[in-house]
């Protein structure tokens, strides 16, 4: 799947040598089908990066929940095993307190927006 085909749900943009990811609002009406093609379409242009960088800008999701949580451990799995990082920017205090309540707040650095996101990555 190239990024063409991607979902119109998700936006995929370079920033040097870091992938910003932008899931559109209706996160939670996805299926997850979706979210699996999702994550494929994330990871691929990954496997060629040798550390890869993602950021998650999450500044038009007001709240998301266990499908979308589970394409973002995904992807945080498979950019962990090859020595990346996974960061979160624009998270909502909804999604913010979501990611309190599941501990994953300590998994992942969340920054205010991507450029101090982005700056944290290195990219």
């Amino acid at each position: 799947m190239t990024m063409d085909d991607a979902p119109a749900d998700f936006q995929i943009r370079w920033h040097g040598d870091a992938v910003v990811v932008v899931p559109s609002g209706n996160l939670e009406a996805m299926s997850w089908d979706l979210i699996e093609q999702a994550a494929d379409m994330v990871m691929a242009p990954l496997s060629d990066q040798k550390v890869p960088l993602v950021v998650f800008d999450l500044s038009e999701v007001g709240y998301f929940g266990s499908v979308f949580l589970a394409l973002l451990l995904r992807c945080h799995k498979f950019v962990k095993s090859r020595g990346g990082e996974l960061v979160l920017c624009g998270a909502s205090k909804m999604a913010r307190e979501l990611l309190r309540i599941t501990a994953l707040d300590t998994l992942w650095a969340i920054y205010d927006d991507c450029d101090s996101a982005l700056d944290a990555v290195g990219a």
